[in-house]
């Protein structure tokens, strides 16, 4: 949590927020992922100034376990001074104790971004789902509730000025905005007409230009010519099998009877797809079932 401290900016996380994204889809399947295309309602979680801390914290809780479809979790809320914005308590359940920041006693607002982190991770342990180290294993945790539907909150907790800030999570602003625009990609959702800090409309704006830079590589059709002439020149001079491009992200190789195949992650869920190389080629991505125009 960055409360009046520097707030990290830009992109040093993308790599593992594309891993997490297609950890999803192969966890939950295309299908499960679907059943998430409705994101939490801000109604749902609104928290008033007049609200008892309490019960409003289960109350809020109550809806991510709603949410997440855990109708066996029972999230138990108490609050204390720490330097972390919340901490859970991961066991076999039904019980589950989530702390808060002393914080949110005065900024009660933000409550339901700390739970959709918390609950996420309830989830994730769930589905027995996690990455190597802290750092990574925390990313996934908000990209899954980001791209689930409720990390919509957490980009809303980001606000700054030249006198203060605040930034819950652990991706930057526009990675929050990155998720949730490839989320809005899928299911057609606007989360922007949520937003009630104007900092985190600028960064989901920002997200979705880098979301749709991935709608923009070769060898798909929507690349842009620069794009197109390089690939052209790395197909003429394709290395040996399996060798990867320099600064691209796609690669060339060869298959048993010697003609060449290409790689490329999918812009939907970042796994990758292997197709022939011979012009104009439709694909469709079996781990999200996007179909894929290609020009090879």
């Amino acid at each position: 949590m960055a409360d009046d401290g520097p707030v990290e900016h830009g992109y040093p996380h993308l790599e593992t927020v594309r891993d997490a994204i297609t950890a999803l889809y192969k966890r939950l399947s295309y299908d499960t992922v679907q059943t998430f295309a409705t994101s939490v309602a801000p109604v749902d979680v609104a928290f008033g100034d007049t609200d008892d801390l309490h019960l409003g914290a289960q109350r809020v809780a109550r809806e991510m376990v709603r949410h997440y479809r855990l109708p066996d979790a029972r999230p138990i809320i108490s609050f204390r001074e720490m330097t972390h914005a919340a901490n859970v308590e991961l066991t076999a359940g039904p019980e589950y104790f989530i702390e808060l920041n002393d914080r949110f006693r005065t900024h009660r607002r933000d409550i339901g971004a700390a739970l959709a982190h918390e609950v996420m991770h309830v989830y994730l342990h769930r589905l027995d789902l996690s990455f190597p180290g802290t750092r990574e294993n925390e990313i996934l945790t908000d990209t899954a509730a980001t791209y689930l539907g409720a990390g919509w909150l957490l980009l809303d907790a980001y606000r700054e000025d030249s006198a203060s800030s605040q930034k819950l999570g652990y991706l930057t602003p526009e990675e929050f905005g990155y998720v949730l625009a490839k989320r809005a990609l899928v299911f057609g959702e606007d989360p922007s007409v949520w937003f009630t800090s104007p900092q985190a409309y600028t960064a989901y704006v920002k997200g979705m230009a880098q979301a749709r830079r991935d709608e923009q590589q070769p060898p798909l059709t929507a690349a842009g010519w620069a794009g197109r002439r390089r690939y052209a020149h790395d197909r003429r001079h394709a290395p040996g099998p399996g060798s990867p491009q320099s600064g691209v992200p796609y690669a060339f190789s060869g298959d048993r009877g010697g003609s060449l195949r290409v790689s490329f992650p999918c812009p939907t869920c970042h796994q990758r797809i292997r197709v022939p190389v011979r012009g104009r080629v439709r694909a469709r991505c079996s781990l999200c079932r996007t179909v894929l125009e290609c020009d090879t």
